[in-house]
This record gives C-alpha cells, structure tokens and sequence, in this order.
C-alpha cells in the first residue's frame, strides 16, 4: 500500500526547500525565515526544512526495501542498489559543495557555466531513460557524456581555501545530497538487517540519539562519527522507526494505536529538546542534540496530521498543484540550479519591490511553485532523475 501522506509531506518538504534556498535574493523580509548563526540559541522556518527531508529520506526506505523485495531481489542486489544510490548522492553533494568554494579568478570558464554543465551531468547520467533518445541515443552513450563532463569539470576546476591559499575539490563538508545519502545509506542497511522489528529499529534511533549527545558530552569515553554527525542518521532513522511502526501495526491489525503511538514519540522528543535547550541550545549549524530532537518531533507531529488527511480521509487533490515534487523530487531539487545559472549567464534579475518584503516573499513563493511545474513538465519530456 503506498501512503499519500508520504508524498505530500515530501512535496511539501521539497516547496519548503526551494523556498528557503531562495531567500538569498531578498531583502528586508523576517528573520524568522531564514537560518540562525551558529551561535544563537533558536530555530528559523530554514533550519527545520533539511531534518524534515532528511525524516522523510526514512519514512520512505522501508518501503522502497520492501518494494524490492515483493519483486524478487535478494540482499546483495539490495545491497548493491544502495550503494549505487548512496554513490550517486555523494558525487553529487561534493560537486555542488565545490560549486560553492571555487575560485572564479582561476576558473578556465566562468562560474555559471560551471555550475549549467555540473547540472547537465547530473541529468544526463541519472535520468530515468525509458528508451533511445529521439529513437536514435542509446542511454549509455548520454550517461557516458555526463561523466565526461563531471570530469572535465573536476579537471578545470580551482577552488579557494580559507587561507586563501588554490585548492582542487574537496570535502568541505559533503553538501546537502551528501548529507542525505550518508543518512539513506545508514538507514538502508539497518533496516535491511533488522525489517519490522519496531522494537530494535527503535533501540537503534535511540543509540544514534545518544550518540549525537556524545559529541557534545562525551558518554562513550570516546567521541566518534559515522562519516556525518550523528544527528544526521538519528532523523533519518526516526523516519524509518515511524513507517516500521506503521507498517507493524498494519499487518497486526491495531492502526487505531498508531497515532497514539506517534503522539507519545513526538511528545517525547519535543520534551527532550526543550529540556535540554539550556545545555546546548537549539542550532542546525551546531547539530544539536536539542535542535536534532525538536525537529525530528515537529516532523513526526506533521505527518500525523498529514496521515488523517490524506491516508483517512482520502483528500488528496488540494496537493496535486506540488504533485510532482514528492514523485520527482531529485530533479525539482536540479531545477533551481539550471535556472540560477541561466539568470547569470543572462544577466537576468529582479530588482527593487520584486525582492523586497512581502512582494518578496510572494515572488520567492511563485518562484518555488513555477520550479514544481517545472518539473511536472520535465516528467512528461521523460526528463526525471532517478538513483
């Protein structure tokens, strides 16, 4: 059975995220909106938009897993497809976290393009072609063009340190997609090994908790990570501990628990980072393990609402206008960078009252929706990616 709730929330997620990600184009709009410093002890409409993703990332593997497993697939064929999609998410996030460290003045080409032909790659190696393009292109011979480009991309490229000092690509950090393919590739495997058992996935995401504790308080007399900060893997693994539940109580025949069930786990994490808030504060820069809590719980709250209203009561149409970013939504994440790249190369911008205030805002707003369309509109071309 596939969950409406689950797409919604995506979509909603991905509308959010373009949204934010937009914001730097604006002036005089509310703080509220956007990021908090590292420093400062409070949560922004931004700072919740990356663990909601990340949430999500979770609610949709056991699904995804079982799916595969309905079709015939062993563990290792499993195995395998995760760590392509793991891969994948990686080469991307480190190439678009360079996008944002390279040093123009060096640059054999000027930085808009860099970024329109990174893009390009990313499209050409991981579109979900059906058939030879214009009946002519074999598929292999347009991924087999996208990696040339990513390579000679990495080959040109400059970068800046902080030092000042030119550098080759790097990992900085591993970028938002790198993020979430370090959470999917934990997740995954954790459930792959463990399946419904709602009890040790939840004795696991209690351990990754514990663990992002540990870096501020060290627990284990030793302070570790798993590649990414154990905040990371503690979202993702809410989200899957939520779907493991779900789909336990399901089979059990006792879904009238569920909400109370979720309630309870979205109480107790909204509690623990409250309490906690004046240890460590609330800050996404920082990975908190307050921040971490808080929005994982403001996530769990979310898709209840969402579950009664679109897995309950069946009404579904008032998303069908965001549809297309909760079914395609690694390329409506793409999108915004062809378009920001294009407004460079073009010299296109908006200026005065469009990006001011609330018309602003409202232009960010239509901005996010028409990218959605965008991408609505690329599905029908058989242009979506998919790892």
């Amino acid at each position: 059975m596939r969950f409406k709730s689950i797409d919604i929330l995506r979509a909603l997620t991905m509308l959010l995220m373009i949204f934010v990600n937009d914001l730097w184009t604006l002036t005089d709009i509310p703080e509220w909106l956007g990021h908090k410093s590292a420093h400062e002890d409070g949560l922004g409409l931004a700072d919740v938009v990356f663990p909601a993703f990340l949430f999500i990332v979770g609610l949709s593997i056991p699904h995804a897993i079982r799916a595969r497993l309905k079709k015939g697939a062993n563990t290792l064929e499993i195995i395998w497809h995760i760590a392509e999609r793991t891969l994948a998410l990686v080469i991307m996030g480190l190439f678009m976290v360079n996008l944002e460290n390279i040093d123009r003045s060096q640059l054999l080409i000027a930085k808009p393009w860099w970024q329109f032909l990174m893009t390009l790659g990313f499209f050409l190696i991981w579109n979900q072609y059906r058939d030879k393009v214009f009946k002519v292109v074999p598929p292999l011979v347009l991924r087999l063009a996208g990696a040339a480009i990513l390579v000679f991309l990495a080959v040109i490229y400059t970068g800046e340190a902080r030092d000042g000092s030119q550098v080759w690509m790097r990992v900085h950090w591993w970028g938002i997609l790198g993020l979430i393919g370090w959470g999917y590739l934990l997740g995954a495997l954790v459930y792959l090994a463990l399946h419904n058992r709602p009890i040790w996935i939840a004795v696991i995401c209690l351990l990754l908790y514990l663990l992002n504790i540990n870096e501020f308080v060290s627990l284990f007399g030793i302070r570790f990570r798993l590649v990414v900060g154990a905040s990371n893997h503690a979202s993702v693994m809410t989200g899957v501990m939520v779907t493991v539940i779900l789909i336990w109580l399901q089979e059990k025949d006792k879904l009238k628990y569920l909400v109370p069930l979720l309630l309870a786990i979205s109480a107790v994490l909204l509690l623990f980072g409250f309490l906690t808030r004046p240890e460590w504060g609330i800050s996404k820069i920082r990975s908190t393990p307050s921040w971490t809590a808080i929005c994982a719980g403001i996530s769990t709250g979310i898709f209840i609402i969402l579950h009664f209203i679109a897995d309950r009561w069946k009404l579904t149409r008032w998303a069908d206008i965001i549809a297309p970013a909760g079914t395609s939504t690694l390329t409506c994440y793409l999108v915004p960078y062809y378009v920001y790249a294009l407004f460079s190369i073009t010299g296109f911008y908006l200026t005065g009252f469009l990006v001011t205030g609330v018309v602003g805002i409202l232009k960010t707003l239509v901005f996010s929706l028409l990218i959605i369309w965008l991408t609505g509109l690329l599905g029908k071309l058989n242009i979506k990616l998919k790892i």
